[in-house]
């Protein structure tokens, strides 16, 4: 296709969300992504060579354009987006269910030692976490993962990219010695 590149960058343009390579395949009536990955790869490294205010970018099992994080001051005051702060406790949920998902309530109650209906809630609320289905034992409880959403928020391709435990103990450790050091 000639202007297979073009017509990429003006789906990416109009997308709400990250595009992924199949579903572009679908709309272009292509057999193979190949040539949609080669093109996207392209328009990356041209962007990225560019250095404009924004760039493409490969999230939550898409690509979508982003700006950079120097403008980011502008782009607040412009939007005025209500702030998604998170409670320390909604975090600690958050990432429980990002490391152990799928995983139910009970789980999740037992690894904090507290009740988590209301932030479970919550975060449902948002589209941080969606419900998957029932787990077939007693009581048929509801189980939760995350969302695409929480994947684009935190700039994740996939939760591959989560953090390992040990790169959080590290990084802890690091912040401590930061702390103590005069």
């Amino acid at each position: 296709m000639e202007d297979l590149k073009n017509i990429i960058e003006s789906l990416l343009f109009v997308a709400q969300e990250p595009l992924a390579p199949d579903h572009i395949k679908k709309v272009l009536s292509l057999s193979d992504t190949q040539e949609i990955s080669a093109a996207l790869q392209e328009l990356t490294r041209e962007y990225e060579h560019r250095r404009n205010s924004f760039y493409l970018k490969e999230v939550a099992g898409g690509f979508q354009f982003r700006t950079r994080p120097e403008y980011t001051a502008w782009i607040r005051i412009y939007l005025q987006p209500a702030s998604l702060r998170l409670s320390k406790a909604a975090l600690e949920t958050l990432a429980i269910i990002a490391y152990k998902q799928p995983i139910i309530r009970s789980d999740i109650e037992q690894l904090r030692g507290v009740d988590c209906g209301g932030i479970l809630r919550m975060l449902l609320e948002r589209k941080l976490v969606r419900v998957l289905g029932r787990r077939e034992i007693p009581g048929r409880p509801i189980i939760y993962a995350t969302t695409k959403f929480f994947l684009e928020l935190f700039d994740l391709r996939d939760l591959k990219d989560l953090p390992s435990p040990k790169e959080i103990e590290e990084l802890g450790a690091a912040a401590s010695d930061a702390v103590s050091e005069p």
